[in-house]
């Protein structure tokens, strides 16, 4: 059986990438903050904090041999602040968690894959879940901005390093996708997709983001990496 590490995987999108590789047929491990985990067929929740050292060493050492990895965890502020007025701690801790956390995560697991048989041409996939927020200004939450640029170059460098190796790194972008971070926003993006913001007029669900993660790490694409796939209901599209 194959193993799969998702990280974020207690709720929303990393939950959704959880299930959708353990109903095919994958060992995942799944790291959250939260205490207590969901609980299904083929998953084992380790509760811990990428941002943390050895947490992230404990997520590794008990999946094994890692075939895939997704980091798909992920926090916006706790306040949303203008840019004026952003804390150092409000940036350490977007930073922490969705850049830093997932850049040593990615170079953990990263050393494991190398050890893996090359089985026609690939040791393993890695996938990032970034977001519009990587190139979209938002000046009320530009700490989140910036760290998910950040997990984009991640995603580039990675993408770079690994290829002679047969690990194509990738990245889909998620758009405006209904979990716990938005929900607290609801109305101002309901008002938003009502008035054509999207050209797919309705809100993304984590499945969406699951079905694009799935595909790229599934062995459909082989010959691709560095690629960033934009699962947003056509948000990136410059329009007149």
């Amino acid at each position: 059986m194959k193993t799969a590490i998702v990280t974020g995987a207690a709720s929303g999108i990393g939950l959704a990438i959880a299930k959708k590789f353990a109903e095919n047929g994958y060992q995942v491990y799944g790291m959250s903050r939260r205490e207590t985990g969901p609980s299904f067929e083929n998953f084992t929740y380790i509760s811990g904090d990428i941002s943390n050292t050895a947490d992230r060493e404990r997520l590794v050492a008990a999946a094994g041999k890692v075939d895939v990895l997704v980091n798909s965890a992920g926090v916006a502020p706790k306040v949303r602040a203008d840019l004026l007025d952003m804390t150092e701690e409000s940036y350490d801790y977007c930073m922490d968690i969705n850049t830093r956390g997932a850049f040593f995560l990615t170079q953990l697991v990263a050393k494991k894959m190398l050890e893996n048989e090359e089985i026609n041409g690939i040791r393993g996939y890695i996938c990032s879940v970034s977001s519009i927020s990587a190139y979209t200004s938002s000046v009320n939450r530009g700490e989140y901005c910036i760290s998910k640029a950040g997990l984009s170059m991640v995603t580039q460098l990675f993408a770079d390093r690994l290829a002679e190796y047969g690990i194509p790194v990738n990245e889909v972008r998620p758009g405006i996708i209904a979990t716990d971070m938005t929900s607290k926003v609801q109305g101002k993006y309901d008002d938003l997709i009502a008035g054509g913001l999207l050209p797919i007029s309705r809100w993304g669900q984590p499945e969406d983001i699951a079905a694009a993660v799935w595909t790229l790490c599934n062995g459909s694409l082989p010959y691709m990496t560095g690629q960033v796939i934009n699962t947003d209901g056509g948000f990136h599209l410059r329009r007149l």
